[in-house]
């Protein structure tokens, strides 16, 4: 289901000079957390930087899962709840973190195909205004101390 890490970073070396040749969008600090071999989900997470003039928007990101969703997580009554979003405003000049406990990507569908230290994952990400960007989450262990 995942390319290795050569073949993930020859594509996104390809792809990106294309991708973000003109675009006001930024993308940084791409990961996704390993997983437990019975998880059914993972999560990426990002930091989306736009330097334009203009509020943008992240309607959606395309990956080899069976489904991918963006998500918020919602707080009720110390109860974390992951719930579905259509989209995630990026305002000019801002940087906006999808880091846990927040906005954040479902990787879903894993069907005892465990995320792992060391793998790629492909994507590309779609915005209202700029169009499609390629990036890579690169999974790592999960630190508690520092999961941000």
């Amino acid at each position: 289901m995942y390319f290795k890490k050569l073949a993930a970073t020859a594509i996104f070396t390809l792809l990106a000079p294309a991708a973000w040749a003109d675009a006001a969008i930024t993308i940084t600090n791409a990961k996704s957390f390993e997983t437990a071999p019975s998880a059914m989900v993972g999560g990426g997470f990002l930091d989306i930087t736009n330097t334009g003039t203009e509020d943008d928007r992240l309607i959606a990101i395309i990956a080899d899962f069976p489904r991918v969703e963006l998500h918020t997580t919602e707080f009720t009554d110390g109860i974390a709840r992951m719930m579905h979003v259509d989209g995630i405003p990026i305002p000019a000049g801002a940087t906006v973190q999808l880091a846990p406990g927040g906005f954040h990507v479902m990787f879903m569908g894993l069907q005892g195909d465990p995320l792992e230290d060391g793998e790629t994952i492909p994507a590309t990400l779609v915005f209202e205004k700029s169009g499609e960007v390629e990036i890579t989450f690169d999974v790592v262990k999960r630190d508690m101390q520092t999961s941000n």
